[in-house]
């Protein structure tokens, strides 16, 4: 993603690192003169070292805010770059949280965000079950969600990263470390067992493999139009 900064032309003056995660300094580091706000629905992020108020009093890290995606308690118009990286599959309405990225955009702000697509741990959903595996949006559906959302020029594209691990037990770990669980609502709440578990290592198969589905996606915040269309009105009625 900061890779595709380089191909647009942006120097905002306000950023929103739209679910942040751990402290990120890398929009920090590449515009220096802007204002950095981390956004995450968790607390316990936010609190995390490098959110400190000793890091906060002697160096330039984000500006921490706990909120919902899809309810961020900022004025409209008031962020020049919006950022989101691998958050979107976390949210349960997408298009609500694209809707207020929308909203808290300026004219002209860019919103760019990565997020997971549907084939993502297609291995595992086929050995453990489509409801114990979190489901993901499909890139042209997020698209759509953009043109509703009243974003112009949106581009989407993506790319699959497919990991091949030692055994069935190294991609759980794997999995584990990552702090990827499902979200889904029809998950089941109950533990598996231990049986559940031998299967689930035998349908893996001995060296398993797990793909990725990375979306990538951009998109600017048209300038109004209203008050041209309304000074088109009144010229028209003065002829007429």
């Amino acid at each position: 993603m900061l890779e595709r900064l380089d191909l647009v032309k942006v120097s905002p003056r306000r950023v929103l690192d739209a679910g942040s995660g751990p402290p990120q300094r890398a929009l920090i580091q590449r515009y220096p003169g802007a204002q950095v706000i981390a956004l995450d629905f968790a607390a316990e992020m936010l609190a995390a070292p490098g959110f400190s108020w000793f890091r906060r009093m002697f160096q330039r890290v984000p500006r921490p805010v706990c909120a919902d995606l899809a309810a961020i308690p900022f004025v409209a118009d008031s962020i020049d770059l919006a950022w989101s990286s691998m958050t979107l599959h976390w949210v349960a309405e997408p298009l609500a949280a694209l809707r207020e990225l929308h909203r808290v955009l300026a004219p002209e702000g860019l919103l760019m965000f990565s997020t997971l697509g549907p084939d993502t741990l297609k291995e595992l959903r086929a050995a453990a079950g489509e409801t114990r595996v979190h489901a993901f949006t499909d890139m042209h559906d997020l698209g759509d969600m953009l043109v509703a959302c009243g974003f112009s020029a949106p581009v989407m594209d993506m790319e699959l990263l497919t990991i091949a691990y030692r055994n069935p037990e190294a991609l759980l770990d794997d999995l584990r470390r990552s702090g990827q669980t499902s979200a889904r609502a029809d998950r089941p709440r109950g533990l598996a067992g231990r049986r559940f578990g031998e299967r689930l290592r035998v349908a893996l198969g001995a060296a398993p493999r797990a793909t990725f589905e990375i979306v990538y996606g951009h998109a600017w915040k048209a300038a109004p139009r209203a008050r041209e269309d309304a000074k088109a009105i009144r010229f028209q009625r003065r002829i007429s």
